[in-house]
């Protein structure tokens, strides 16, 4: 075979590996390997059963994937600190715990399903100025009670300018932990990692006052990576339209 043809053949295997092999969140070889472990048992009692735990067995992999994420660059821009479908966007007060005042802002909410990475970013480059864990109860995380109701993390941002951004962990009907590695005074870059939630959970942002988003409700977010909004103002405020 021409070495050409050797050499396409291994770009493409590279490409293929790329596509379905992953890094892990810390937590991720844990996980998968009590899966893994149970799956095996299961072949000793019925194949059927032992297939089924291979698939739990990949997805779970899946589910603690940690991809390498391409951070948009620029001054004021808010990426979206989490993989999922933009589920609300509305006025709300930020958490009282986080003391960042009662004056609403605009919420953007990112919905977490269980196929989606949970990988948790750091919305905009800024020192984290308050952390507070309130436990509460496990409703749909899609629901806009959730945010009040649910059990949540909730850290305040102090940006460069003076600002200040809130994001939010919140559990969902599935998900039974919430970690947060941020710890009150780092300091972080946009899109930085600072947590993960499983298994399906929902992240709020609380932008800074008079800050509009540039995501629509519906829209498909990815971690780090989707602009949300900008805080210089340099691009308008735009909406969605399904086709």
């Amino acid at each position: 075979m021409h070495p050409a043809a050797h050499r396409a053949k291994a770009i493409l295997a590279m490409d293929v590996l790329k596509a379905i092999v992953f890094p892990l969140d810390r937590e991720g070889p844990r996980f998968v390997g009590i899966f893994a472990v149970i799956a095996l048992a299961l072949f000793f009692v019925w194949e059927g059963l032992g297939l089924l735990g291979l698939v739990l067995t990949v997805w779970c992999y899946y589910f603690f994937r940690d991809p390498v994420r391409i951070v948009p660059q620029g001054e004021g821009l808010v990426v979206s600190p989490a993989d999922g479908k933009v589920s609300l966007i509305v006025p709300a007060v930020p958490p009282a715990e986080l003391g960042l005042g009662d004056a609403p802002r605009t919420r953007v909410s990112v919905f977490m399903n269980v196929f989606n990475c949970h990988v948790n970013r750091v919305p905009c480059a800024g020192e984290v100025g308050a952390i507070v864990y309130t436990p509460g109860k496990f409703l749909n995380a899609e629901l806009d009670k959730a945010s009040e109701f649910n059990e949540r993390n909730a850290l305040a941002l102090h940006l460069p300018g003076g600002q200040s951004l809130a994001v939010v962990q919140i559990a969902g009907l599935v998900a039974r932990r919430i970690r947060c590695d941020a710890r009150t005074g780092d300091r972080f870059g946009t899109g930085d990692r600072f947590g993960i939630i499983r298994f399906g959970s929902r992240l709020d942002v609380y932008l800074p006052e008079g800050v509009e988003p540039l995501v629509a409700v519906g829209q498909t977010a990815v971690a780090g990576e989707t602009v949300i909004a900008d805080l210089t103002g340099a691009q308008l405020p735009r909406a969605g339209l399904s086709k």
